[in-house]
């Protein structure tokens, strides 16, 4: 048994500078899977919930730049990092910066359930000679992320020195990110914004949620614009001000317009067209092409950490997703010569 005096950092969550004063076991409810108000209750009741270093009880309001952690006193097991030759798709690499292009179905970070075959374990082969990926840290020189099913640019820290300035752009929101999504229907505005804060479902906490009156999650800000109307369905360009778990999959779907096979958020299911058998088979067939949710990081720009100079780098949409784009066209013009 580990001496009880002996704490162990199970999650630490520093607050956003919009953070607005809430209870901290609401603002741990909506950061932590699988975990209930009652269990964070019982952890404060046995002193192991801190904010800024500090004992506190579960009715304490989280702040700006709290830094808010759970313990335990129970040594918890490690995720063992092992570097695998896996191949990477790199765009642009120097001392500081490694660009990828990740593919769609790779997980970016080890976590239970995804212990290997991570851009992670990938990254600790390739990169096995430098000093920041033989910490041990479970992600070493990720400043951001990519969902699971998502494909696209993402930039990888080499340095510590590139880790730290790169991690302050992206929470200081200076970082450009353009995403390409094709979505169910076509919005109303050919440009718009969402500003809704998102949130863990409280029943389902694998998904993300919008919480309109701002109870629960983080608020967060999408930027779209119609690139091409298909009539069923239409190609946006995303912007995020914002970088919130799902945010661009859950806000389209709250605008009544889930991402084209998003499984988790209903864009998997036919939500616009006609009930022709045929058209039916035609939009399996597309859904057969992209087993993921068609969404892809189009573009990334930033400060470069050692030039102090803006730097921009884009990708190619995967061929799936370009011949589910051409599959859709030639559609939509059989459609209109009947």
């Amino acid at each position: 048994m580990e001496d009880k005096e002996t704490k162990y950092e199970l999650y630490k969550f520093i607050a956003d500078k919009g953070q607005s004063p809430l209870r901290v076991d609401k603002f741990l409810v909506d950061r932590i899977e699988n975990i209930s108000r009652t269990k964070i209750q019982k952890a404060a009741e046995q002193g192991y919930l801190f904010v800024n270093e500090k004992e506190v009880k579960v009715n304490y309001k989280v702040k700006p730049g709290d830094e808010v952690k759970l313990t335990t006193f129970y040594k918890p097991e490690k995720i063992e990092l092992i570097p695998e030759n896996i191949p990477i798709n790199i765009i642009y690499e120097d001392d500081a910066i490694l660009i990828v292009n990740k593919e769609a179905g790779m997980v970016v970070h080890p976590g239970y359930g995804n212990e290997s075959g991570t851009l992670v374990n990938a990254l600790m082969h390739y990169l096995k000679e430098l000093p920041l990926f033989n910490t041990g840290e479970l992600r070493p020189g990720l400043v951001h992320r990519l969902d699971k099913n998502t494909s696209g640019v993402m930039v990888i820290a080499k340095t510590e020195e590139a880790l730290s300035d790169i991690s302050k752009q992206f929470y200081d929101r200076k970082p450009d990110k353009v995403y390409y999504a094709l979505v169910w229907g076509s919005p109303k505005s050919s440009e718009g914004i969402i500003q809704e804060y998102i949130g863990r479902s409280l029943q389902d906490r694998k998904i993300m949620r919008v919480y309109p009156n701002g109870e629960h999650g983080k608020h967060a800000i999408t930027h779209y614009k119609l690139l091409k109307d298909l009539g069923y369905i239409s190609l946006l360009e995303c912007k995020l001000e914002t970088g919130r778990t799902h945010q661009i999959r859950i806000h389209l779907k709250y605008i009544g317009h889930p991402v084209f096979g998003d499984k988790e958020y209903g864009g998997n299911e036919i939500l616009r067209g006609t009930r022709f058998t045929k058209y039916k088979q035609f939009v399996n067939n597309c859904f057969a092409i992209m087993p993921n949710q068609a969404l892809h990081a189009k573009s990334l720009s930033f400060i470069h950490p050692v030039t102090r100079k803006k730097v921009l780098f884009e990708t190619e949409l995967p061929d799936n997703f370009k011949n589910l784009l051409e599959k859709w066209e030639q559609y939509m013009i059989n459609r209109e010569r009947k």
